[in-house]
């Protein structure tokens, strides 16, 4: 049984003409929500990241089949339509499925899209209502706009690297494709936005409230230094590597203790206090050095030293347990598999199953939705695509072709 659209954007369709990561976090987010969302791929390649393995789905006897757990990941609640932009007739099929959205998002290249009549000048005439988000490394202005960007040189380029690491170690990027995530997050938030000043300006009876939506990895991932950026912007100084230490608030960092470690995140005199006092060392809150938390900042190393000798006498276990019955806020050091078997995790539905046509078991796994809404839950309609898998069934639902003319178009390498 087809899972219930039960989502606050059911009735909204998106074109998405953006692989990778950026563009097709967005776009399942908005199908999360409800909206239905068409993916565009190459014929015969489709997006990058189905050949990015291993790991692959296995099939029924245990082989690779062509889907990658990281397509997996950022494709949930699309359908996959295969289409030649460079040929007219795949350039056509593009044009009248913008005529039947409500979004466009692609992540070309700057300029790109042109050459095929597909870019925002273009298309602006024919779709006035129609938002178009353009992902790009830099932008769509500037000196670099014309530049390639991937998430690992936006890292570096962006400032994060250089407060990721030990302060001893090289620059560090993060362990997953955050810069990446965070653009398609900024993206989200800006097709909703976009939407709401379309609807709004509508009911004035004005036409052609579309726009164009300008999003760059590198501006994205300037936003989110957050903390680290305004502490430069006000200081004038940069920030250096810290290892798991917290520019702005101490103890909040990683220790040691008997048998692994785990991470200390105090936040306030009371905690620091209670901590202290648990710990067998009474004497610290009222340390010159350690009074209040700049104070602590300002003399880190000593404290951290302290700390490291008091939490090295027992277990994780034991501080885990005790400090919580304290509300003293501490966190274990998990791997990806402690995630996934945490029971909090589960209880949250984190990790979900959904149907697959080539996957052996008859099923993926795949990371769950954060967002829980009461009235209008998300909902999981369509595992991940395979290439192409409903090529037919939109062509001849949206553009009303019949069964001859998705032959033609196919025979034709059009789709």
């Amino acid at each position: 049984m087809k899972t219930q659209n039960t989502g606050p954007l059911k009735g909204l369709r998106i074109l998405d003409m953006s692989r990778i990561l950026a563009g097709p976090t967005c776009t399942q987010i908005l199908g999360d929500l409800g909206a239905d969302v068409i993916k565009i791929e190459r014929p015969k390649s489709g997006d990058d990241t189905r050949k990015w393995g291993p790991p692959y789905v296995k099939d029924t006897e245990g082989n690779d089949t062509s889907e990658s757990a990281y397509y997996l990941c950022a494709n949930r609640n699309k359908r996959s339509l295969t289409v030649d932009i460079t040929k007219p007739e795949g350039q056509e099929i593009i044009r009248k499925l913008a005529g039947k959205c409500d979004v466009l998002l692609e992540n070309y290249k700057v300029g790109g899209l042109k050459k095929y009549g597909l870019d925002y000048a273009a298309m602006k005439s024919d779709f006035p209502e129609l938002i178009y988000c353009s992902i790009s490394g830099f932008g769509q202005t500037g000196p670099k706009s014309h530049r390639l960007g991937y998430d690992f040189m936006i890292q570096a380029m962006g400032g994060i690297m250089s407060v990721t690491g030990e302060p001893d170690g090289s620059p560090m990027k993060v362990g997953v494709g955050i810069a990446d995530v965070m653009c398609g997050m900024y993206a989200t938030i800006s097709i909703l936005s976009a939407i709401r000043h379309r609807d709004q300006a509508g009911k004035s009876g004005a036409g052609g409230n579309g726009q164009h939506i300008d999003l760059a990895l590198l501006d994205s991932q300037a936003a989110w230094l957050i903390n680290s950026g305004s502490n430069y912007l006000t200081s004038g100084e940069n920030q250096h590597r810290l290892g798991n230490a917290h520019p702005n608030i101490v103890p909040y960092q990683v220790f040691q203790t008997s048998d692994s470690y785990f991470v200390l995140a105090i936040g306030n005199q009371i905690q620091f206090r209670k901590f202290c006092e648990f710990a067998g060392a009474p004497e610290l809150p009222d340390d010159s050095r350690f009074i209040t938390n700049t104070d602590r900042v300002n003399n880190r190393k000593e404290l951290a030293l302290k700390i490291n000798d008091l939490t090295k006498r027992y277990s994780t276990q034991y501080w885990l347990e005790e400090l919580e019955k304290l509300q003293v806020p501490c966190g274990p050091v998990n791997s990806v598999k402690d995630v996934f078997d945490d029971p909090q995790i589960q209880h949250r539905e984190m990790e979900i199953s959904m149907p697959h046509p080539l996957s052996g078991k008859g099923n993926v796994s795949l990371i769950g939705s954060p967002l829980k809404m009461s009235a209008t839950p998300v909902s999981y309609r369509h595992a991940p695509p395979t290439l192409g898998q409903h090529t037919n069934e939109i062509l001849e639902e949206l553009l009303g072709l019949d069964a001859a003319e998705c032959r033609e178009l196919a025979e034709k390498g059009v789709v």
